[in-house]
């Protein structure tokens, strides 16, 4: 078995009381498809959390979310603008693209939040049918670099697509973190600001697997049931997906995980800023650290403590920080990493 390391909380166990939710449902027959207790509860307290007007269909992952929220509200000739570092662009071998039809127009972000200057490139070709029709801006939050959005950015940029006749969508596979970072319920930063269509994440966060789309307007929403089972996202036994979410979100459940993963990555950045081989390339916000390193010590370490190079070009990578991460983690790793350099 692994170290606890700092390469994904995707390497992350499942947290015990979901690991009971699952338990606690495994028991009897229960109607498949959707048509259980546990699946209207677990819709019921989405709504709660985004709206009445909101619609929440479950599914088994965070690009089979993205793309079938992005293929609900597109038609094949249209375009997706996206940040160049955007999961959907980089991390979803094409599926995004492949399942739309739609061309993904990227722009460089530095810190990976799109600004409207990089957009307006593309706001252009509307009507002709020589161009791909941009109609989806899509943000991550908290973005791959680990910064986060405040909500009058999203909120601008949400003016901006409805003003252009487009859709915002968000990739909210770290959403709980980006919440506890910004001190905001998720309502505060989506529904309030205009985001059109969200993949709301738990497997990043102590789930064992399972994501949500979110429709802030339910009527987007009235083929996505045909959508998901011809995307083969319709869980026949949909009662584990859903006990999870019952369980991550009764009695904040989210929150404290994603407190402690945001709590540990701050911990880890404390104990290296200091240190003056290494910079620290991004503002940690939430729960990744993106840094540069001397290449002479990243085998040693990475064979310990297992962690993503992010940009080989100039020997950066990418520690992420778990719900289940400890101080004792950090403070191992931190001791090893200085031992490295002292001998390097």
């Amino acid at each position: 078995m692994l170290k606890r390391g700092f390469a994904s909380d995707n390497n992350a166990g499942v947290h015990p009381l979901i690991m009971k939710a699952l338990n606690d449902v495994n028991i009897g027959h229960s109607i498949a498809y959707g048509d259980d207790p546990y699946t209207s509860s677990a819709i019921q307290s989405l709504q709660k959390i985004f709206g009445p007007k909101s619609a929440a269909f479950l599914v088994f992952n965070g690009t089979a979310a993205n793309v079938l929220g992005l293929n609900s509200l597109t038609k094949s000739y249209n375009a997706i603008i996206c940040a160049e570092t955007a999961h959907i662009n980089v991390d979803e071998c094409g599926a995004p693209e492949k399942y739309t039809g739609c061309k993904l127009l990227t722009v460089p972000c530095s810190d990976g939040k799109l600004k409207i200057e990089g957009i307006n490139k593309y706001m252009h070709g509307f009507g002709s049918e020589h161009h791909s029709q941009p109609k989806i801006i899509s943000i991550s939050q908290t973005t791959e670099m680990g910064t986060v959005y405040t909500p009058s950015e999203i909120k601008e940029l949400a003016d901006f697509a409805h003003a252009h006749d487009m859709k915002l969508h968000m990739d909210g596979a770290r959403i709980s973190n980006a919440a506890v970072s910004l001190e905001m319920g998720f309502a505060d930063f989506t529904t309030n600001t205009g985001v059109d269509v969200l993949s709301f994440g738990g497997t990043k966060n102590g789930m064992m697997y399972g994501e949500a789309v979110i429709f802030f307007d339910s009527e987007m929403a009235d083929d996505f049931k045909y959508n998901r089972k011809q995307g083969m996202q319709l869980a026949s036994k949909m009662r584990y997906i859903s006990a999870q979410f019952n369980a991550f979100l009764e009695n904040d459940l989210w929150k404290s995980n994603a407190t402690q993963a945001n709590k540990m990555a701050n911990l880890l950045f404390q104990r290296v800023k200091d240190i003056k081989e290494i910079s620290i390339t991004q503002e940690v916000q939430a729960n990744g650290v993106f840094v540069i390193l001397p290449e002479s010590i990243v085998s040693d370490l990475q064979s310990e403590y297992f962690f993503y190079s992010w940009d080989e070009g100039r020997s950066e990578y990418r520690w992420m920080a778990s719900f289940d991460t400890t101080e004792e983690d950090v403070n191992n790793f931190v001791n090893r990493l200085k031992e490295l350099l002292k001998n390097k």
